[in-house]
């Protein structure tokens, strides 16, 4: 095998030799090999036939082969001189491995790998064929035969061959190598099938050879190897595109649905339905918009790094679709936050309305019924004739129990005007069976009117008949006089101790309370007046008894009698106690509600200020220089860690605050902030954080495919802070100026517009450290283009204007050649054949320079 390479290489120069352990001993041919190799002349050999003469010209080719970085470990001239085969076929192989086989690199092997490579990928496409090393993996002869096809189809017919006749496919491939490509027979194939392990670099020597026989194919494979990339890389960047597209879209839908939710003021009749909405309301904010507010982030980061991505391949940057652009959702979730405010305000106002309505319609309610108690019967009293055929001291009577009667009408009228204040107030309120409530008010009104006309209407009767009749019981009259008050005193009591009361504060149920101790305090004395009422009725009692008179054990003035009032100064007591214990456990509602509005507090006092320094510290490692990228990104992530952790303080705080919501309670002078303070703030830190972490990762994005040194970056992010004065983050266009000027760069008005123009492009006014990073690196970059791109296709297409559909299936991955057939348009010139494609036009598209 060695002596074919070597003649393979000999004859170019007119000789060859005929033993490989003979014919190397002078040295003359061995420095006309390495001439025929190498391509460079050797220094004069000597032409004498002695021993020193012959070692001079050997050792003049070790040194030759020692200067092309070659270690020759243990050879000497003398060995070779002298005939040694193991040192001569050493020297071969070392000679062989640095000008045949070490130049094969494929993606940055190793000589051997990078040979065993080309032949796995050259020969993937044949089923029968597995190429794993250089001894066995030969053995079938397949593998030769597949590399002879695979770049020149027409010289086997492959289809024809059986994995079964290793002799006929190994001679096949020899003879069709020395005939078709210039490549001798350098093995044998009887000793390759007799042999359990054929010899490697015996193999390795004779595929060399294939490899430089085709390498004109490999500049087309390296060819392919870029337009791969390059389309792996568009193929990536349009998945982008359409994940942003969609998630935009699902988003801006959620948000489109959501806002007529919020915006719907519709009230409800009753508290448990307005409750209900409620806790709609609270599930939305708990389980619904948390998940959106992360995917509105997530946005924002894949389109930051969609766009990276574009910038750094060269590619114009992403435009989503009309409607789509992050502003166009921050503006769309600013709307929704905006009616999420308004909805969560009008929610708890329409509970303290039905509240007070609940209220004030019970407080009517029992007003009412009271006053159409006391009214049952008076009219149809009223209007009774007995006064015309009453005798004098009956008219007495009559008179003294009418003017009794209007006593108690006219201690009514503060109920009867007290129920009309609260049907008002029940219209202005807008309660929901106000029509109801007006019928009665206006029934009760319409009555009282009706009962003071025909007062009016009988007192005149009763006046007009008292000069006829004289005599009057002075002791009835007394005791009714005083009876009628102390009776309506004891009703006014037991309504007030009956009434109902809500409060919001310990102050309020304070005042109540001190209310209904001065209310105890005058019991004595009505016990007093009660006494003195019961007194007279005895002493009617008595004189009747004493006096036989006729009227015993009734009153002709009035009608309540001493068993009523002692009922209810009975009735009275037991209602003292019952509103006692209203009161002391509405007091310890309150206290319990201070309580929560202090456990609130507290947290919420630390929780507010928590989150500030937080925003604040990011704030400060995004524009500080402390260690690498990576340094930065890693502190990122711990800060992020430690803010995930402190999410269930929020979430006890969340309870907290539904706690109080639950028990109406609507101030909180133990903090500043509310819920909404602190929940906006958790959202924007969490949006921070994820956000300066993508653009740390977006730098570190640009630093790598820029090749950008750690200590470049310090240098930039120092210059940047430098001139950052308003510590901003970004830099004015006269702050970019003098870091520009600071740098070496000497330019005019028009070379800085035009620079502005690169890292301003939407004309802000202002220079992010991104925009700031791509413009210090935009020069050196080492990235492809469309002309790079254009000539790889030129190269697959064999230096025609057009390729084929079938050269891209050959030369490209499936995948990618269906991507480009799919793609590329016709081509319309003169010298198309039918399937030629236009690649020229499809390589400019891929960078957007004009349309397909």
């Amino acid at each position: 095998t060695f002596t074919a390479w070597c003649n393979s290489h000999l004859r170019k120069a007119g000789t060859q030799i005929e033993n490989i352990e003979e014919d190397f001993r002078d040295g003359l041919k061995l420095m006309l090999l390495l001439e025929v190799i190498s391509g460079e002349r050797l220094a004069k050999p000597e032409r004498g036939k002695m021993r020193v003469h012959k070692i001079s010209n050997v050792n003049k080719a070790l040194d030759f082969i020692a200067s092309k970085g070659v270690k020759l470990v243990s050879i000497g001239a003398e060995e070779i001189v002298d005939g040694n085969v193991k040192m001569t076929l050493g020297m071969i192989w070392t000679i062989i491995l640095r000008f045949a086989i070490q130049d094969i690199s494929v993606e940055e092997t190793s000589a051997k790998e990078g040979l065993l490579l080309w032949c796995q990928r050259k020969t993937a496409p044949y089923k029968n064929v597995n190429i794993q090393n250089f001894h066995i993996s030969w053995k079938d002869g397949l593998g030769f035969c597949a590399l002879i096809h695979r770049h020149r189809p027409e010289l086997i017919d492959y289809g024809k061959l059986r994995k079964d006749d290793p002799l006929t496919n190994l001679n096949t491939a020899f003879d069709v190598a020395e005939k078709y490509l210039d490549i001798p027979k350098m093995l044998d194939a009887e000793d390759i099938i007799g042999t359990l392990r054929p010899d490697e670099k015996a193999i390795m020597t004779y595929v060399s050879c294939y490899y430089h026989a085709f390498s004109g194919a490999q500049k087309a494979e390296t060819a392919a190897n870029r337009i791969c990339k390059v389309l792996a890389v568009n193929q990536e960047n349009e998945q982008l595109m359409e994940d942003y597209e969609k998630l935009a879209s699902d988003l801006l839908e959620w948000i489109r649905r959501t806002i007529p939710w919020l915006e719907n003021r519709a009230p409800e009749n009753t508290m448990q339905a307005m409750q209900q909405k409620l806790e709609d309301f609270r599930d939305y904010r708990r389980l619904h918009k948390p998940p959106k507010v992360q995917e509105k982030c997530q946005l924002e980061i894949n389109f930051n790094t969609l766009q990276t991505k574009l910038r750094l391949s060269n590619r114009p940057a992403f435009m989503p679709s009309e409607g789509k652009m992050v502003s166009d959702i921050n503006n769309a979730w600013g709307g929704l936050e905006q009616a999420e405010k308004g909805y969560e305000e009008w929610l708890l106002n329409e509970i303290r309305r039905l509240e007070r309505l609940d209220h004030l319609a019970e407080k009517f309610r029992q007003k009412a019924s009271i006053h159409e108690s006391w009214t049952d019967g008076k009219e149809a009293m009223l209007q009774q004739k007995d006064y015309e055929t009453a005798t004098l001291s009956e008219i007495k009577a009559l008179l003294k129990k009418h003017e009794a009667f209007e006593s108690d009408l006219a201690a009514h009228q503060d109920r009867v005007e007290q129920i009309a204040a609260i049907a008002q107030e029940l219209n202005e309120l807008d309660y929901y069976d106000s029509p109801s409530v007006n019928a009665r008010c206006q029934k009760i009104c319409d009555q009282w009117d009706n009962l003071g006309a025909l007062t009016q209407k009988r007192r005149e009767a009763l006046e007009r008949t008292e000069k006829l009749l004289e005599t009057i019981d002075q002791l009835y009259l007394e005791y009714a006089k005083r009876a009628a008050p102390f009776n309506n005193w004891m009703e006014g009591a037991m309504e007030d101790l009956q009434d109902t009361f809500i409060v919001h504060t310990i102050e309020e149920i304070q005042g109540l309370t001190t209310a209904h101790e001065q209310f105890k305090a005058t019991l004595p004395d009505a016990d007093k007046e009660r006494q003195a009422i019961l007194g007279i009725h005895n002493e009617v009692s008595k004189i009747v008894q004493t006096y036989h008179v006729n009227m015993a054990g009734t009153n002709p003035y009035t009608t309540i009698t001493p068993q009523e009032i002692n009922g209810k100064w009975e009735h009275v007591r037991q209602l003292v106690p019952r509103r006692d214990q209203a009161l002391m456990e509405e007091h310890a509602r309150q206290q319990q509600n201070e309580r929560l509005r202090k456990q609130f507090g507290a947290q919420a006092n630390v929780i507010g200020p928590w989150i500030q320094t937080k925003m604040e510290e990011i704030g400060r490692i995004s524009i500080e220089m402390h260690g690498t990228l990576e340094d930065q990104l890693n502190h990122l992530r711990q800060y992020e860690k430690s803010i995930v952790n402190y999410k269930p303080k929020i979430d006890q705080l969340e309870g907290d605050h539904q706690q109080i919501q639950e028990a109406l309670i609507f101030d909180n002078k133990h903090t500043n902030y509310t819920m909404e303070h602190i929940r906006v703030g958790w959202e924007q830190l969490l949006t921070t954080i994820a956000r300066t972490i993508n653009e740390v990762e977006n730098q570190i994005l640009t630093r790598d495919a820029k090749g950008i040194s750690q200590e470049q970056m310090n240098e930039f992010r120092a210059s940047f802070n430098h001139f950052d004065r308003k510590k901003t983050g970004m830099m004015d266009c006269e702050d970019f100026r003098a870091c520009l000027i600071s740098m070496g760069y000497n330019m005019g008005e028009a070379e800085f517009a035009r620079i502005m123009s690169i890292v301003d492009p939407n004309r802000l006014g202002v220079v992010t450290f991104q925009a700031f990073i791509d413009f210090m690196s935009r020069e050196t970059a080492d990235t492809d283009t469309a002309d790079q791109v254009m000539a790889s296709f030129k190269i697959l297409a064999g230096d025609k204007n057009y390729i084929t559909v079938d050269e891209l299936r050959r030369e490209l991955p499936p995948d990618q050649a269906e991507y480009c057939i799919a793609r590329m348009a016709p081509y319309n010139g003169r010298d198309a054949v039918p399937g030629a494609l236009d690649y020229m036009s499809f390589s400019t598209a891929l960078y957007g320079e004009s349309d397909l």
